[in-house]
């Protein structure tokens, strides 16, 4: 079906995108899979053709542009480019309405220049050793201290663990207010007692750096907590609808450029005499595929309407979550099916696609969580 979200600028915008990650990124993508980790200064090249900041007003180095459409285009391109290991949708999509929406005027020339341009990389610590999709269950703790919080406790599964400069920590600042005891602080590289774990090793998006941290007394200085204190959970709970269709714009790309290179490979490939692409079952297979990605495509881009509008709701963007990442993964398994035991090889795309896709259904909101939200909002 006929895509209608973009217009000229957007193609232009595609375009440049593309060619950037052409030179920069895929090249090295190999080596940094094997290192573990994405090397600073691609993220200020990306800063400097435009990639970052996107959201970021003009006065601070941003592009002055609030239209996640662009946001959307950058997932594309990094997923067709199999750049999984680039985080730079964390940065644009997840970060930044924290960044921009929960900051004061001094915060905002303190931290946002440098996050337009890729010279600041972030992270945000929810996740705890005993806490996953559960967020009211967090126990990192932060006590006031005169003009300073003192932060103690452990994040694990962080994206951009090991690079970032800035990590913005989910935590509890009084334990005897439930819902409303947990706050936002930006804890900054160098801090005393701030110390980061292991880079960790999993089984796919291995160039991308996913660390432990840990904290232990470190004294946060008060103008570091963004939002309203005890707001913490309300933040997290209006920022997770984007961070949701964001994972489900990767979700659906992904899909997109497997299923592409599926059909080119089964024109290609033959058994027993006939390219494997004109046996019924293959031809059915990817029609179904394609059928489903099509009908995932058109309700993402919806999403993506309804967000700059102002009207995703929570439960509009946990459909887009667990219908797209699941679809992407039995996309992945159906089409390194149709490759046989090439499928099977890391030579091909469809191997490393298939393990980058696995985490999809986990980060962002479990597919479970994600239905209990749904069934929520139908009065259950």
């Amino acid at each position: 079906m006929k895509r209608n979200l973009f217009d000229s600028n957007h193609d232009l915008f595609r375009e440049t995108v593309a060619e950037f990650l052409k030179r920069e990124v895929t090249p090295f993508h190999d080596q940094w899979e094997e290192d573990g980790i994405v090397p600073r200064e691609v993220w200020t090249k990306a800063g400097e053709v435009g990639l970052l900041g996107h959201g970021v007003p003009e006065e601070y180095g941003g592009t002055g542009i609030d239209d996640f459409r662009y946001n959307t285009i950058v997932n594309e391109e990094v997923c067709r480019s199999h750049a999984s290991g680039f985080g730079v949708t964390l940065q644009n999509d997840i970060i930044a309405p924290y960044l921009v929406a929960l900051t004061n005027d001094e915060q905002k020339r303190r931290w946002l220049p440098g996050f337009a341009s890729g010279e600041l990389i972030t992270a945000i610590a929810m996740t705890e050793p005993g806490t996953g999709s559960d967020l009211q269950g967090i126990r990192t703790s932060a006590v006031r201290d005169g003009d300073h919080f003192v932060l103690n406790g452990q994040k694990t599964f962080i994206t951009n663990g090991i690079n970032a400069d800035l990590v913005v920590v989910v935590c509890q600042t009084d334990p005897d207010a439930g819902a409303q005891g947990f706050s936002l602080l930006v804890v900054e590289r160098g801090m005393p007692g701030f110390e980061r774990g292991r880079n960790l090793d999993k089984i796919g998006m291995k160039a991308q750096d996913t660390a432990e941290l840990f904290f232990q007394d470190v004294r946060v200085p008060t103008e570091n907590l963004i939002g309203t204190e005890g707001a913490g959970f309300i933040h997290l709970m209006e920022n997770l609808p984007q961070e949701r269709l964001s994972i489900a714009t990767c979700a659906v790309a992904s899909a997109e450029f497997i299923l592409q290179h599926t059909i080119e490979y089964c024109r290609e490939r033959t058994a027993f005499g006939r390219p494997i692409g004109r046996f019924q079952n293959s031809r059915f297979v990817l029609a179904e595929i394609a059928t489903e990605v099509d009908i995932a495509r058109t309700y993402v881009d919806r999403g993506v309407e309804l967000l700059n509008k102002g009207e995703l709701t929570v439960e509009d963007a946990a459909m887009a979550k667990w219908w797209s990442t699941e679809m992407c993964n039995k996309v992945m398994d159906r089409c390194l099916q149709l490759y046989g035991g090439y499928g099977y090889m890391m030579e091909y795309p469809v191997a490393k696609a298939w393990q980058d896709a696995r985490i999809q259904t986990i980060y962002g909101g479990t597919t479970e969580i994600m239905k209990e939200i749904v069934g929520r909002g139908l009065g259950l």
